[in-house]
């Protein structure tokens, strides 16, 4: 099948969001005496925020009974500093634009909330590109589960097989690729050369690497 439509992840790929969210998980983690590395964060990061504090708590034995709460908190705080400080990462334009002009569906499928969707879309300026978005976050599955993706390419009326998507994360590449679409992955400059990124289809150091000529490739 010919590619005719791309699914953007947000997280990282189209806001700088990653520092604010990590913040906010620093800022309420304190109560529990949590203090991530960067490894350990890297490693989650791609998750929903309910997955991310069971896997934490979990790692540290924190009682489950602070988890709903905890989860909360950190959305709230991370949403907050997002709308205030978050800019576009590099490119967004530029590719948003090129998938427009060559008439390719284009969505969007996140493990954030519907709330922060809607304020990433309108302080960027980008609501006009996307014709269908998914979160994660009220879905049964998150990523690695590969759901979100192909519930995108549902409201898009798109086979996974026409499908190219663009991630920032282990866990959204593995998701995309799990939706059998082909995936191009944007990773974070101190992870850019881990071989991990070795199973997705293409990889970039920023968006404005995007070329044409890819798609035929």
């Amino acid at each position: 099948m010919n590619l005719n439509t791309v699914i953007f992840d947000m997280d990282g790929l189209l806001i700088d969001s990653e520092p604010y969210w990590q913040e906010a998980a620093v800022e309420v983690l304190d109560q529990f005496d949590i203090a991530l590395t960067m490894e350990q964060y890297h490693l989650t990061t791609g998750l929903r925020t309910k997955e991310w504090l069971e896997h934490w708590f979990q790692h540290f034995a924190i009682d489950m009974s602070h988890a709903n709460s905890t989860g909360e908190a950190i959305v709230n705080k991370a949403i907050q500093k997002i709308k205030e400080n978050g800019k576009a990462m590099p490119g967004v334009h530029h590719i948003l634009s090129y998938f427009k002009e060559n008439n390719f569906k284009i969505g969007l499928a996140t493990s954030s909330p519907p709330p922060l969707i809607e304020i990433v879309v309108d302080k960027l300026k980008i609501r006009d590109f996307f014709q269908a978005w998914s979160s994660a976050d009220i879905l049964p599955h998150s990523k690695p589960h590969p759901e979100v993706y192909i519930n995108c390419a549902e409201k898009l009326g798109s086979s996974p097989l026409e499908c190219i998507c663009f991630e920032d994360s282990f866990n959204g590449m593995i998701s995309a690729k799990a939706a059998r679409m082909k995936c191009v992955v944007v990773p974070t400059p101190e992870l850019y050369h881990e071989a991990k990124w070795g199973a997705a289809d293409l990889k970039l150091k920023n968006l404005n690497e995007w070329k044409g000529e890819f798609v035929e490739s």
